[in-house]
This record gives structure tokens, sequence and C-alpha cells, in this order.
């Protein structure tokens, strides 16, 4: 079917997970029964994880800008672990525009360029030229108005466009309309880790529920230590970031129940590393009451290399099938809101029924 041509929106760690195990699976592709570590379709309808490729990158770092995007996703401060050697990818990491992509306390951790020096680029014309069929969104959580910039671009460009962070776009019918209008499917909003604090909550609580146990109250809290945590240092910055997380569990649970779920605290020695601690009170039979309360520890990057690759190949079926709006299957299935708010179990019937051309979206 050839190559998925992907524009990434952000250089980070994730960013860097994603292109470091495409390459590694290209060294290391399925075996004959389907089987391979970390991937959840091997296949997902013509594509193979292999088949993604990277034409553009748009920045704010000066150390990454203007060199090659298999350099970038090393340079500081990106701290995602290992994961394979990546060759010169023949991609010239482009400025993109500062917008509210940077706050404050960031500037310096971020290594911003300087606005007298550097320009930005016509983000949409360099999608345009670059052949891009794909953007995906990996700026720094609290990036209102960056997001939206860059969901415009896609449209203005004729990008499908996957929204990996806590920003409402997929979910918020205006956008939603937008790119249905213009034919161009979308995927969102803020995705979810492969096996990360939100869908092990989520499964927590699906089975307390399915189980009889009546959910009381829970918590959720998060520590880490990479540029995304101390971005997230500043709690004006998590407004949508809470709410996503939140509702990614509370929506399941069919009555109020006290909730706290979100970024605790930034800890610079776990580096990447991801520390997350849910707590869930409940009664069961005869009222008697039960706890949980379970660690789960991750290399938060890569957690979410595997469910990013999936999405870009189910938006590349949207953009072969004509399909404009968003993909409420595999939105379902990978991100924490999504337009529609479903079991997981669901989610997952729905994507392999996209897969097949069962289900429109």
């Amino acid at each position: 079917m050839g190559k998925i041509k992907v524009a990434l929106a952000g250089v980070g760690n994730c960013a860097s997970a994603l292109i470091q195990g495409i390459q590694y699976y290209r060294k290391n592709p399925p075996t004959e029964n389907g089987l391979t570590t970390g991937l959840m379709h091997p296949s997902f309808g013509p594509y193979k994880v292999e088949d993604i490729t990277f034409v553009t990158a748009f920045e704010v770092n000066k150390k990454k800008i203007g060199g090659d995007l298999s350099k970038a996703i090393f340079t500081e401060p990106n701290s995602a672990p290992k994961i394979s050697d990546v060759p010169d990818m023949d991609v010239t990491v482009k400025p993109g525009p500062i917008l509210d992509g940077v706050a404050p306390h960031m500037k310096e951790p971020f290594h911003v360029y300087s606005k007298s020096r550097t320009k930005p680029v016509d983000v949409a014309a360099e999608l345009k030229d670059s052949g891009a069929e794909i953007l995906v969104n990996y700026l720094p959580v609290g990036s209102e108005k960056g997001a939206r910039f860059y969901a415009q671009a896609a449209v203005d460009a004729g990008c499908g466009f996957v929204n990996c962070i806590p920003e409402f776009i997929a979910s918020t019918d205006s956008w939603a309309k937008k790119f249905e209008e213009h034919k161009l499917p979308i995927a969102g909003d803020d995705v979810k880790s492969q096996v990360g604090a939100t869908i092990v909550h989520r499964s927590l609580v699906e089975l307390c529920l399915k189980r009889g146990v009546r959910v009381d109250e829970s918590y959720q809290l998060n520590l880490g230590g990479d540029t995304d945590f101390l971005n997230m240092t500043v709690e004006e910055r998590l407004h949508s970031k809470r709410i996503s997380k939140t509702t990614a569990v509370a929506s399941l649970i069919p009555y109020s129940v006290p909730t706290r779920i979100g970024p605790s605290d930034y800890v610079p020695h776990l580096k990447n590393k991801k520390i997350c601690y849910i707590y869930l009170k409940g009664r069961g039979w005869g009222n008697i009451p039960l706890q949980i309360d379970l660690k789960l520890a991750v290399e938060d990057s890569p957690n979410s290399g595997g469910v990013v690759a999936d999405v870009i190949r189910a938006v590349k079926i949207g953009l072969d099938r004509g399909i404009g709006g968003p993909l409420t299957s595999i939105s379902s299935y990978s991100f924490k809101y999504p337009p529609v708010k479903i079991p997981d179990g669901q989610a997952s019937q729905w994507v392999e029924e996209y897969i097949q051309g069962k289900r429109d979206r």
C-alpha cells in the first residue's frame, strides 16, 4: 500500500519513542504467526508499523532546529530510553511558532529559540511541500492556542490530524465539523498509554462494576521526571489534563463518586520513568468494604508509541476511504477524552469493525 507520510508538531520524548520504535520493528518485523512484543496490531488493515515514515517536523528548541530528525530525537532535554539506533532520515527539523507552547518556567529547559534570530516557517505550506498526509500533535500540555494552530494548519494543508495532548479538538463539535467539511479524518483527544495509569485505572473500575462492587471513592497520583512533568508543575496548564484524565475514569461509573486524578509531582531523577499510585475504595457482598492500592511503574514515552502507531494507521485508512471528521472507533480505543466515551471492550470491537470496513468511522 506504500508509505504513510507523517509530520510531527513537537520532537520531544514521545516523538523519540515513536520514531525509535518504528525503526526497531523494521529490524524486528512480526513473526509468521503475527506475534511481536509490543504491538497491539502488527498489521492494521493493509498497513504495518514499518510503513510509517516521517517527512517533516516542527520544534521551538534551538538545539533541535536545523538538524536531522534522527539527531533531534536524542537531543537535550529528551530523556526517552534508547530503543534503537536511527539512521539519518533526511528530514530537517523546522522552527514552529512558539505561541503558548512554552510556559515561562520552561523557556530555559526547552532551549527556546530567540524570536529576533529565528522566524517560524509557514506550517501549512511546509506540510504541503513535504507531502505530509497526517500531522501528529505532540505539543506540551497546556498548549491551547498551539494545538488549535496546528489543527488549522492540518486543515489548510489537507492533512489528517492526531491530537495526542489534552486539548479538546476532536471532541469539540466546531472542530469536528470543520474536519468533516474538508473530508479529513481526526483522532483524539489526549492519548492513552498502552498499559498506563488511565487504562489500568479504567480496568479496575470496570472489574469492580462488573463484579457487583459499588465504587465509593478513588484517586490516581502520578510522579515523573521528564519535561512533561516539569511543565505540569504550573497548575494553570493542567486544567484540560485533569478534566481529560478524570473523565476517562469517572465516565464509566453511572453515579457520582469522589475522584481525584492527575499529575502530582516532578521528581527529576526519575527522568522518563512514571510512577502511578491508584487507590479505589468500594463495597461488595453484604455491604462489606474492600480497598485496592496499586503501584504502576513505566517508561512513560514508549508506553504511548504503540498506541500512536495504531492511530496513525487508522487515520490513513480514513484518508483512503474519504472519511471526514472524528474517527470514533480509534478515538474511543486510544484516547482519554474521545468524542464518544464507551467501555474499552466495546471500543476494541469498534476498531476491529472499522479495520474490516464494517464500521464507517
